[in-house]
């Protein structure tokens, strides 16, 4: 949550739906001193990755709803929101906790999936997706990062 409240920031507080990627660098390094210009740039190309930010014209514009965030006051974003985020382990741990299994039997019953029912043309981010629906394990949160795992 912490990357989405980092990305929504600027956004909310200029009100724009828009921005140049040097207003955006300006934002964080400069202006809010959150982090350096390099660890700017690295955090819209991963935000991009992640299908947290789109491109368009030039323009970047936050992929989901910010009218609902509330930016706490004194916000600043830790150093976690560098870590690689990995969704498709995270769901396989998910979906492992929830049946009480091991990691390398959710994978084992993802892959059954991708080959028996969809003769291996379903990708793993989208088996998992079936295989957690089936099981009522909640995905909803990764679902954007899922999304961006599987246009890579």
């Amino acid at each position: 949550m912490t990357l989405r409240l980092t990305i929504a920031a600027p956004f909310k507080h200029t009100r724009k739906t828009g921005m140049r990627k040097n207003e955006l660098v300006y934002y964080y390094a400069l202006d809010r001193k959150w982090m350096s210009t390099e660890q700017a740039n690295l955090l819209l190309k991963r935000a991009e990755e992640d299908g947290l930010l789109g491109l368009a014209n030039g323009l970047y514009s936050p992929r989901f709803d910010i009218s609902g965030l509330i930016l706490p006051v004194g916000f600043k974003p830790g150093s976690g929101i560098f870590e690689q985020h990995d969704p498709v382990q995270e769901l396989i741990g998910r979906i492992a906790r929830e049946r009480s299994l091991q990691e390398t039997d959710v994978v084992a019953e993802m892959n059954r999936i991708i080959k028996e029912n969809f003769d291996t043309h379903l990708l793993p981010p989208a088996a998992l997706v079936l295989l957690a629906r089936k099981h009522g394990v909640p995905f909803g949160d990764l679902l954007d990062a899922l999304r961006g795992a599987v246009k890579k």
